[in-house]
């Protein structure tokens, strides 16, 4: 398998935890790119552009990292990080972190293009705004959590967007404003594929 991907996208590193998570590493071979440049090879496996992509080993492509992660972890025999049991807390808990990650990740790319008086606009606060509630939500549900002995697509989905805030969008200064969740994160975030694929 191929899996396109960057080094500073939050939704490539989700891709990247799941893969050590699902011991997959050895199967995929990482095409690292650069999806502003329109590369010839990740348009062939991602007509949009957009990273991640993978290329399964029958040669067909998908796309959208959630999607990918189905897929990943329905092709290994470790254990499901989408269990049948608990299903609907899961899948909760992988559409907020994702809405996090969406949020933060369409800030940056807004400011990237646009500056970042972007985010005065009307549009710009309601992602602002989102940001904050999906905070206070996580804290509410996940604050008094503080060991995660197992791991599943939610607490990745969500440990990755709160990383990805902190990494590029500091001013959102969750971690003072949240300790209980910071307790939450940081035992997930102790585990080594989440060590072996941190921001920089």
């Amino acid at each position: 398998m191929e899996l396109y991907l960057n080094a500073t996208s939050p939704y490539a590193r989700l891709m990247r935890i799941v893969l050590l998570e699902k011991g997959l590493t050895d199967t995929v071979t990482l095409k690292w790119c650069d999806p502003w440049a329109d590369d010839a090879e990740l348009l062939k496996a991602n007509p949009a552009g957009r990273i991640p992509a993978l290329i399964t080993e029958k040669g067909i492509t998908l796309s959208e990292s959630l999607l990918i992660a189905v897929y990943l972890d329905g092709v290994s025999p470790n254990k499901p990080m989408i269990p049948t049991a608990g299903l609907g807390e899961v899948l909760h808990l992988t559409g907020l972190g994702q809405n996090l990650m969406d949020a933060a990740f369409n800030t940056v790319i807004a400011r990237k293009h646009y500056g970042n008086g972007i985010d005065d606009s009307e549009l710009g606060q309601r992602r602002s705004r989102a940001i904050q509630r999906l905070l206070k939500q996580l804290d509410g549900e996940l604050g008094e959590i503080q060991q995660t002995s197992t791991i599943n697509l939610g607490h990745i989905a969500t440990s990755v967007a709160l990383d990805y805030l902190a990494f590029r969008l500091p001013e959102v200064n969750w971690k003072k404003d949240y300790p209980l969740l910071l307790a939450w994160h940081a035992s997930v975030t102790a585990r080594e594929s989440f060590q072996q694929t941190a921001f920089c």
